[in-house]
């Protein structure tokens, strides 16, 4: 990206003005389109009724299911609409049918609400679980992988980029094996979709899902699901109402034959246009151009920290994104985000109780996690360098 586009997106960006935002990992900031888009159907919501402003605006609400089928390289009847990722992957997971002696292969850098539904599958229907180890990176090792797969594997499920670090699994390697085997394949994306390309047919993944309020910008309160054609039927979500299915009769329901049937009727009808506007802001920057930049700032980040005395860079993985971890000699965690907090610098606070089989075994209670975006600039990293290693004031 060349200085004019980044002060350009800087300039639709006015918090950027209010502060040093390296808390993208967190909640992005929103650019002003965004904005705009959710509250002025708030504002036609409020002129005019929830019913009448929905009826108005239907075709930015049917642009939503398009935006994203141009975002993962899918079709608009892959796409689902969720309140939140969490929301989201629930939706998918739990629409699968286990049965006693299926077992999960996931990694050790799964986030603590994936792993938590793994142990309630295991308890109620018999499932396993089976952690494959991280190669000499830190990352999912591809290779044990492979090797772990037997007929009693139903489900890979990995998260892309865990919340506690930098590291980038092997999706597409992933995704090669699952394919290979016929086996499900759900992938995490939470972190990757907006400071990445992704392509659901390069990854081979049977099911996918995000957030909004990360990397692509969008409002809080916003997620999204793509389920792969061909599996759409084995699926059965965990609960429906008259959005998702049609009441046939006394005794019978049918399922949407889409990816709506993991939906329900109620939403949240300004940021779902509201994040439908940040894909599109998304994509007239370039996803590989978003990637260029928010890698290059990271890596000049990192590179900045190691040379700061005590500070200790934590990421791992053979590629690493945007987010960057670290600790500081003789300063936890929470009082460096607090002490950088008061200076106007958004970072936060990456605990192990998030990712017990990561952390725990590193040693690591808490470190602090700066996630920088494309917005973000050079000057902004020294000036977070220089805040950082000056004593409390």
């Amino acid at each position: 990206m060349d200085d004019k586009l980044i002060s350009r997106l800087r300039a639709d960006t006015p918090g950027c003005a209010e502060v040093l935002h390296f808390n993208n990992a967190g909640a992005a900031l929103q650019p002003e389109p965004v904005y705009q888009a959710v509250t002025a159907h708030l504002a036609l919501e409020y002129k005019t009724g929830g019913y009448e402003a929905k009826l108005q605006a239907q075709g930015k609400l049917d642009h939503f299911y398009t935006a994203f089928a141009t975002l993962l390289n899918a079709q608009p009847e892959e796409i689902a609409y969720a309140e939140n990722a969490t929301r989201a992957w629930d939706m998918a997971f739990y629409s699968i049918p286990f049965k006693p002696g299926d077992r999960i292969l996931t990694s050790q850098a799964e986030y603590a609400s994936n792993y938590m539904a793994y142990l309630q599958v295991a308890q109620r229907f018999g499932a396993k679980i089976d952690v494959i180890a991280n190669d000499e990176s830190g990352q999912l090792c591809v290779k044990q992988l492979e090797n772990a797969i037997d007929a009693d594997v139903k489900l890979i499920t990995i998260s892309h980029i865990p919340t506690q670090g930098g590291l980038v699994n092997p999706a597409i390697e992933i995704g090669r094996i699952a394919s290979k085997y016929h086996i499900l394949y759900l992938l995490d994306a939470c972190q990757s979709v907006g400071q990445m390309p992704i392509d659901v047919k390069e990854i081979g993944c049977s099911i996918l899902t995000g957030t909004g309020r990360k990397y692509l910008r969008g409002p809080r309160g916003t997620g999204f699901l793509f389920v792969k054609n061909s599996i759409m039927n084995s699926l059965d979500p965990p609960f429906v109402d008259l959005h998702a299915a049609t009441w046939i009769d006394h005794e019978r329901f049918e399922l949407r034959p889409d990816a709506k049937r993991f939906e329900n009727w109620e939403s949240f009808f300004a940021g779902k246009i509201g994040l439908s506007v940040a894909v599109d802001y998304a994509l007239d920057i370039g996803l590989s151009a978003i990637h260029d930049r928010i890698w290059y700032l990271a890596e000049t980040f990192r590179n900045r920290l190691a040379e700061l005395p005590g500070i200790t860079v934590q990421d791992q993985g053979e590629d690493k994104c945007g987010i960057v971890t670290f600790t500081k000699a003789h300063e936890n965690a929470s009082a460096v985000y607090r002490r950088l907090l008061a200076r106007g610098i958004n970072t936060s606070v990456a605990t192990a109780d998030s990712a017990r089989l990561d952390m725990g075994p590193r040693g690591l209670q808490e470190m602090v996690r700066a996630s920088v975006h494309y917005y973000n600039t050079e000057e902004e990293i020294e000036r977070f360098c220089e805040v950082l290693i000056a004593s409390d004031d």
